[in-house]
């Protein structure tokens, strides 16, 4: 890691180096790492208190690893290598992640929006995968910590980060962007999410956009053209940085999808259109409608790194389904739609459309939506009205907040609703082979908040017979 030596750190954390002893404190760090399992020889280990284990536990254990040193708040008397000794390691992670993207050289794509930006972000780097090589956000390693963690996974060989941030309140953009510093944002929506926190789709808007700020001043700003609120990005918001706007079947948008087809849950097939005239059919082999929205998206930061139209169609049809965000698993039984990761209003109703591509029946096991402040009980209601108007065969609801969405569903006619109190009981229910609830070829969309722990539902299904 470039620059990132035992005396570098210190400083770049403000920190004070204790038992260095014989070290060498010029040789530069291979890693660096909360969790002591994954050092390695050479690495950089931060000790962090967590509710559950203290990091500040396993200090000489990493040394025993081959660790260089130990950023901590608190030494151990027996510590067998050097320390660097901070107030708070948590601040210490993100001002030494600071310091070590100001070491490096190569472009960063950061991904901000409410919906949708992991599956960007997978679309994106692997459309920038068939020319450059490139490093992406692991998981869901998008908040104050995660952040950092992808920063310190870049090495001299990438050309390319792409980087998502994802936020609950004001200023937390602010705290990521300094330290991300991007060349390039792309932003994909503005939708109801942590309204406990930001209010309204104004303070969303308010509080994704303090990255801008921390932009290089010649970089560029990818925004979805037909999100109203994206909307209001303009030249003022945007300085010197140069805007594009995406989206679909709409010849004003700088770079947009037109004729779309519909390829089942296979994806969908559709001409890609650009600024300087040229287009090209593509293919984005995840279900959906709008998936055509990330993938667009996707070509449109292509184009702007400079790719050619083969490239970005070659990097786009090899992305792949993420486990947890509508992935699709084929079993001898069913197909299940496993997009349990998280969810919120917006999410929901895409996963439900999503749904309708399916052929044959199509059951959706929906479960609560969490930080939906004061509105929670309204919008779990329009959820369970969408679903209920949209096609579904089968409606089965899910926890406490989601009897809100069995109410209004329950309205409609023609259509099986059943609701569950908790995990446990859904379970229960499909366990019991006289109720018959769900059938052989069934396509079930399972989707909720992850604290629902909905994950047990899809290996349930999974391992059915």
């Amino acid at each position: 890691m470039r620059n990132m030596n035992i005396q570098t750190i210190a400083e770049a954390v403000g920190g004070k180096l204790v038992n260095t002893g014989r070290s060498d404190l010029a040789k530069e760090a291979t890693c660096v790492v909360i969790d002591s399992r994954l050092i390695e020889e050479g690495g950089i280990f931060i000790a962090t208190r967590g509710e559950r284990v203290d990091g500040h536990s396993f200090i000489n254990q990493v040394f025993d690893a081959g660790a260089l040193a130990v950023i901590c708040e608190k030494v151990p008397s027996d510590a067998k290598g050097p320390c660097i000794v901070v107030e708070d390691s948590f601040i210490a992670i993100k001002m030494l992640a600071a310091y070590y993207r100001n070491q490096l050289s190569l472009k960063i794509v950061g991904i901000v929006g409410s919906v949708g930006k992991t599956s960007t972000k997978e679309l994106v780097a692997s459309v920038l995968s068939a020319h450059f090589e490139v490093s992406r956000t692991e998981g869901n390693f998008n908040n104050e910590i995660g952040v950092p963690l992808t920063i310190f996974k870049i090495r001299d060989a990438h050309e390319v980060a792409v980087v998502e941030m994802g936020i609950s309140d004001f200023g937390e953009m602010d705290r990521l962007g300094a330290i991300v510093r991007p060349d390039m944002v792309l932003f994909t929506n503005i939708g109801p999410c942590h309204l406990e926190n930001l209010g309204d789709l104004d303070g969303v808007l308010k509080a994704k956009t303090e990255i801008i700020a921390h932009m290089s001043p010649t970089g560029a700003i990818v925004v979805n053209g037909q999100d109203e609120k994206l909307a209001l990005i303009d030249e003022k918001m945007a300085g010197s940085r140069r805007i594009i706007r995406y989206g679909k079947e709409s010849k004003r948008d700088d770079v947009y999808a037109s004729n779309i087809e519909n390829l089942g849950l296979d994806g969908s097939k559709f001409t890609a259109n650009f600024p300087d005239g040229s287009h090209y059919e593509m293919t984005v082999p995840l279900p959906g409608y709008h998936m055509v929205d990330n993938a667009i998206a996707a070509a449109a930061v292509g184009f702007l790194m400079g790719e050619n139209l083969e490239e970005i169609r070659r990097g786009m049809s090899n992305v792949e389904q993420l486990t947890g965000r509508g992935h699709i698993i084929h079993n001898e039984k069913y197909i299940i739609v496993d997009d349990c990761y998280n969810a919120n209003p917006k999410s929901m109703c895409a996963a439900i459309d999503m749904l309708g591509y399916a052929l044959g029946r199509k059951v959706a096991i929906l479960g609560d939506m969490f930080e939906l402040g004061e509105e929670s009980d309204k919008l779990h209601g329009t959820v369970g009205d969408y679903a209920a108007a949209h096609g579904v065969d089968s409606l089965i609801f899910v926890g406490a907040s989601a009897k809100f969405m069995y109410e209004r569903a329950r309205v409609h006619e023609d259509i099986e609703i059943r609701y569950y109190p908790n995990r446990e009981l859904l379970l229960a229910a499909l366990s019991d082979e006289t109720k018959q609830i769900l059938k052989p070829g069934d396509t079930i969309l399972v989707k909720a908040s992850h604290g629902m722990g909905f994950s047990e539902v899809v290996d349930f299904l999974n391992k059915a017979e």
